[in-house]
């Protein structure tokens, strides 16, 4: 009779479990026991290698069907339990090693396309750049493939060759206990190739460091904290893998008469108290030139005019906000002996009027009492 666990056991799941389930389990029973994250623990590569065996038998439905009907009996020359050992188990189950672990197995990890990396460029621009958008060119330096080997590394006329530590294969094998554990191999970095007689340009690193420049186009209506994506301008790929993508962030500079607020600016402009009070129309300047403004009786210190569609456009609609005018009052200094009488008089003409106003009202008041 074997002396074998059962499988359902060793993974703890119920006997009518689902693939999606048992997957998940098993994922979490190999990373618990996995010997690289246990160096030196037989008992946890023991667990790990009797999961792995289980996980073999159950997550195919045939050899599942027949270990339900007949135990591990019933497996004996079908291959499965352990007979294929650790190869077998990254072979059959290399996505669940590749997302938990880390790295992938076989042939595919060393002839897999991998994308570029993205490369970030910070650019400062002024307030109205911002506002209107521009064209402009910027330089970036970047790795390029280089253009004497065509990167393969080697120099014209000589190839890389083959590794003959791991015979092309990229991976080792090193034994750890019942199991043998693949890792990349030390002699060619995991490429499975060799180079003896290295490009004189790139010293055998397939690339270059150059100096690009690059158009950028900025669109209207940017702000501080704006990203731009340039697909393709990152660093190459590998192996064919598309190249990765430049991403440039904008910060804007201030501006010294406006202030931004969404797509709406905001400037503030003085007024005399003698324009205030009469009112009139004063020139204001816009971010396209100059504007007139009709200030009416009596403004106020704070108060706030706005001139429609003069403001920034958005980014998406094209459309411009608009332009929020700020009265700020302007008291006059080294006023003239004629200005100053005038202002006198204007004091006491107001005086004359608070008399009055007031005389009326006590008026009306004894009149009342009177009654």
């Amino acid at each position: 009779m074997s002396s074998k666990k059962d499988y359902y056991e060793i993974l703890g799941v119920r006997r009518d479990v689902d693939a999606g389930e048992l997957k998940s389990t098993y994922r979490k029973v190999a990373l618990k026991y996995h010997p690289d994250r246990n160096p030196g623990d037989k008992q946890a590569e023991d667990r790990f290698k009797e999961a792995a065996e289980a996980y073999s038998v159950l997550s195919d439905p045939q050899k599942r069907q027949v270990y339900d009907q007949f135990g591990h009996r019933g497996l004996e020359g079908m291959g499965g339990g352990s007979s294929g050992g650790f190869d077998d188990v990254f072979s059959s189950f290399g996505d669940i090693f590749e997302d938990f672990f880390g790295f992938r197995t076989g042939r595919s990890a060393r002839n897999s396309a991998q994308r570029g990396s993205d490369l970030r460029y910070d650019l400062t621009i002024d307030f109205m750049e911002a506002a209107f958008g521009m064209e402009t060119e910027i330089s970036i330096e970047k790795y390029e493939t280089c253009p004497t080997c065509e990167g393969s590394g080697a120099k014209p006329g000589t190839y890389p060759e083959t590794c003959s530590q791991c015979r092309g294969t990229g991976q080792v094998v090193r034994s750890q206990g019942f199991f043998s554990v693949k890792s990349a191999c030390p002699s060619c970095r995991g490429a499975g190739q060799v180079i003896k007689d290295p490009c004189p340009q790139c010293r055998g690193q397939q690339r270059i460091v150059v100096n690009k420049k690059v158009s950028l186009k900025i669109p209207a209506g940017v702000d501080n904290g704006s990203k731009l994506r340039l697909t393709g301008e990152g660093e190459p790929g590998t192996r064919g893998g598309p190249p990765g993508d430049l991403y440039v962030f904008l910060s804007v500079r201030p501006h010294e008469f406006f202030k931004r607020n969404g797509t709406d600016v905001i400037c503030s402009v003085e007024l005399s108290f003698v324009q205030a009070a009469l009112g009139g129309e004063i020139t204001v300047p816009t971010l396209t030139g100059e504007e007139t403004l009709k200030i009416p009786k009596g403004a106020q210190y704070a108060d706030t005019f706005r001139l429609h569609g003069q403001g920034i456009p958005s980014i998406r609609s094209n459309v411009r906000g608009d332009q929020i005018v700020q009265v700020d009052l302007k008291t006059p200094k080294n006023l003239s002996k004629k200005q100053e009488e005038l202002l006198k008089e204007f004091i006491n003409l107001d005086e004359e009027k608070l008399t009055k106003k007031i005389k009326r009202l006590f008026k009306g008041g004894s009149t009342r009492a009177a009654k």
